[in-house]
């Protein structure tokens, strides 16, 4: 049976009513949508960096304290968290045979010592000898010339001066010999006595004892430490700084400090000094920030919390940083002109605290950038340029 006139074209109707509703509905919310995005301008602004890392309480200046010679430990005199003053015993190894070759060596000095006294009175004696056999043979050679004495009585007088002469010789070089042994064994005294004495371990500087790694009756190697100190003085924080972002970091420059124990007190302090070395791995470099009044009850290994703020810079072209797009390897923005989108590859400098970018070449001043979208766009993307992609109170 044959449908109705009037009821087959409702049935039509509707049909192209449904047709357009659905393709209104594909148009505006399905994939055919055009994208919803936010926009800004480029502008100038003064772009206020900041720096923001995670750092380690560390000592400037740690000393490790041991003998200099191999050896068993006889008694170590402090314990963790004592403070020592430059001097101070803090251990003392056991002195084996050091004592008796101290001894044997001041009994050898000492008769080095007699054997120099028994040298010089022998040159004495010799010089004395020497001076009558000089007076002697001039008085002969007088006689001689006067014929009162033969010649062979002058000769052996003028040999007899001679003789005594050579003695002298030999009694000056026995006695300088004997002071040469002196000296070897007065220096072979002084270094058995410098052995005796670094075997007690002294404190090298005023400091707090923070670690005691060998126990009486140990046995520890030259060099090896037996107790470690640090200046307290000397606190400073090591901290890891982002390379990509560390623009401005220089010596000198303010900071701010929190420390993990205390996270809502802020500290003052500086930037001490910037390592030549970063770290490839992290990719992170590092500085050492100091405390400008060092806190009670900080201790060493302590996380913390550090924000450096480096000068401003004045007067640049600057965007979002959620603008910024990496496509092809490359980062840049999307630039939109009326109903065109193109990319264009930026270099960026450094970031505000606001979120706000330095641009340093790609972009000129005016020119509208997409900030956010609701998904991915590329050339042949429909837009819709928007306040907000969320609505307020959502």
């Amino acid at each position: 049976m044959k449908l109705p006139f009037n009821r087959s074209l409702g049935f039509i109707l509707a049909g192209v009513v449904l047709l357009a509703g659905l393709v209104w509905v594909v148009m505006r919310s399905g994939p055919l949508a055009p994208i919803r995005v936010t926009v800004t301008t480029v502008g100038r602004v003064d772009v206020a960096p900041i720096l923001f890392g995670i750092g380690v309480v560390e000592a400037r200046r740690g000393y490790l304290v041991g003998p200099t010679v191999a050896g068993r430990v006889k008694q170590v005199n402090v314990d963790v968290g004592d403070v020592v003053r430059a001097g101070q015993l803090l251990a003392e190894m056991e002195p084996v045979d050091l004592d008796q070759r101290l001894a044997s060596s001041a009994a050898a000095a000492i008769r080095a010592k007699s054997a120099v006294d028994t040298a010089q009175a022998q040159l004495a004696d010799s010089l004395s000898r020497h001076k009558v056999a000089i007076a002697n043979a001039r008085r002969y050679d007088d006689l001689g010339r006067q014929g009162f004495v033969s010649a062979s009585v002058t000769e052996g007088k003028t040999q007899e001066e001679k003789s005594a002469e050579a003695q002298v010789a030999a009694a000056g070089a026995t006695v300088a010999g004997a002071q040469q042994d002196l000296r070897r064994l007065n220096a072979e005294r002084e270094a058995v006595g410098a052995q005796r004495a670094n075997i007690r371990v002294l404190a090298p500087t005023d400091g707090v004892v923070t670690s005691r790694d060998a126990e009486p009756g140990s046995t520890v190697v030259a060099g090896q430490g037996v107790v470690k100190l640090i200046a307290p003085d000397s606190l400073w924080i090591k901290t890891r700084l982002d390379q990509n972002r560390s623009a401005g970091l220089q010596p000198g420059l303010p900071a701010e400090i929190a420390l993990r124990s205390r996270p809502g007190s802020l500290m003052p302090g500086v930037v001490a000094r910037i390592e030549l070395v970063s770290d490839s791995v992290t990719e992170e470099r590092i500085a050492q920030v100091a405390f400008a009044t060092l806190p009670a009850g900080v201790s060493v290994g302590e996380m913390a919390e550090v924000t450096l703020r480096p000068p401003a810079v004045k007067n640049v072209l600057a965007l979002p940083n959620a603008a910024l797009r990496t496509r092809g390897g490359k980062t840049g923005v999307w630039l939109y002109s009326g109903d065109s989108l193109t990319f264009a590859a930026v270099k960026s400098g450094v970031t505000g605290v606001d979120g706000k970018l330095q641009i340093l070449e790609g972009l000129k001043e005016g020119d509208t950038v997409i900030v956010h979208s609701e998904r991915d766009v590329d050339e042949r993307s429909r837009i819709k340029v928007v306040s907000a992609l969320v609505a307020a109170g959502s």
